[in-house]
């Protein structure tokens, strides 16, 4: 086995881990978060807000991350990560314990650092890996998210009501949870690159990477297949329950979601390679175009069950497929500022959703039904979008 791929696969090993351990920390903290908020928050309208103020951090030092990792290597990153994770965790619990919104949202803030970081492990497992094995190590990855999505919800039920104050224990656990970053990025081995020499092009400048087309549709897809997930699954459990169902209807149905997001990781790199990205993109967005159509055809618990089934299913293979196109786009020289502003771009589109997601739900028609159909019809016009942009970037000549 070739010395590169050997150490690609220890590396994909090493983010599994980190994607199940350290991720299982934003699965706690959308669980929790919004009930804290409703705690803490002034107004109930707002209680939400705190969740919407992570993706916002991640936005907001995607491109800062990147360089930082660009020139100290990625495991200085991740370690910058946890470390901001840990004192998000702990200024959230500062602000529960103390009563106060706004050191709650300052610990979303941080922990926004954490979640743009881990969104760099399936870039990072392809630092080493030859061509043909990178899609299976994207995929590797992001199928770490499945034993995250358990670890997560079994901290939660360890930690609920160890404490007087409600979630208290929940945010000192996810401190423990940083605590085991540096074990696990101990074993990663991803050197900086090597210092650049004068005769040698520091790469493209964001206005020209934004004009090769490759680059281009793949941060469109990317942002439409990530900011339509997160806009149907926020606003999910308020139109279950607001149409008569039970909260563990509304829990079973997101569990089945966020299983169909990760499970088809374990042959998502296989079609890939054998199929190219493109068309794997293309089969995400008219999965996530199935969704919205089960989600307006009802709303009995079937048709919840099957549109958030496809939501997860088209957001794995419009993402892991968009993720593949960027890495083929650019240069080495050229990765922290593609990668950078590609996440910039994803999470500033999901920012926008989740502002969105309760605007629309509760704000759309005077009924929860009106609500949940203006949620899914909204899906329509960036669907389109990205279908137009992927067939134009398929039906255009090759270059050279």
């Amino acid at each position: 086995m070739p010395a590169d791929l050997a150490q690609a696969r220890r590396n994909v090993i090493v983010l599994v881990a980190a994607q199940a351990i350290l991720g299982a920390q934003m699965s706690v903290i959308f669980i929790v978060g919004g009930l804290a908020g409703q705690i803490l928050a002034p107004n109930p309208c707002i209680a939400t807000l705190p969740l919407s103020m992570i993706v916002l951090g991640s936005a907001l030092t995607a491109r800062p991350l990147a360089r930082f990792m660009q020139h100290r290597g990625r495991q200085a990153g991740f370690l910058l990560a946890v470390l901001a994770g840990a004192l998000g965790a702990a200024f959230a619990a500062w602000g529960l314990w103390s009563g106060s919104f706004l050191l709650f949202m300052a610990g979303s803030l941080l922990t926004g650092i954490y979640m743009s970081a881990q969104g760099f492990y399936r870039f990072a497992a392809t630092d080493l890996a030859p061509e043909d094995y990178a899609p299976r190590a994207i995929s590797w990855v992001m199928a770490g998210g499945l034993a995250s999505a358990i670890i997560g919800p079994a901290v939660v039920r360890a930690t609920d009501g160890l404490t007087a104050v409600p979630f208290l224990a929940t945010y000192l656990a996810v401190i423990g949870l940083n605590a085991l970053g540096p074990f696990l990025f101990a074993f990663l081995h991803s050197p900086p690159p090597a210092p650049l020499h004068e005769d040698r092009r520091p790469g493209r400048p964001v206005a020209e990477l934004l004009r090769q087309p490759q680059i281009a549709v793949a941060m469109i897809c990317g942002m439409v297949a990530y900011a339509l997930m997160n806009l149907v699954m926020t606003s999910t459990p308020l139109a279950v329950v607001g149409c008569g169902f039970a909260p563990t209807d509304a829990a079973n149905i997101v569990s089945a979601h966020v299983l169909a997001m990760f499970a088809p990781s374990f042959f998502t790199g296989h079609l890939i390679a054998r199929f190219g990205p493109e068309r794997i993109v293309a089969v995400g967005l008219f999965l996530l175009a199935m969704a919205g159509a089960a989600a307006l055809s009802g709303v009995e618990l079937t048709h919840f069950f099957a549109a958030l089934i496809l939501l997860g299913m088209g957001w794995n293979f419009g993402y892991i497929g968009a993720t593949t196109m960027l890495t083929r786009a650019h240069s080495p020289e050229e990765r922290g500022r593609v990668q950078g502003l590609n996440d910039a771009v994803v999470f500033g589109g999901v920012f926008l959703a989740s502002l969105s997601s309760g605007g629309l739900m509760n704000c759309s028609g005077g009924s929860t039904v009106a609500g949940w159909n203006a949620v899914n019809l909204a899906m329509l016009p960036f669907l389109v979008l990205a279908g137009g942009a992927l067939i134009w970037l398929m039906l255009r000549p090759r270059e050279a």
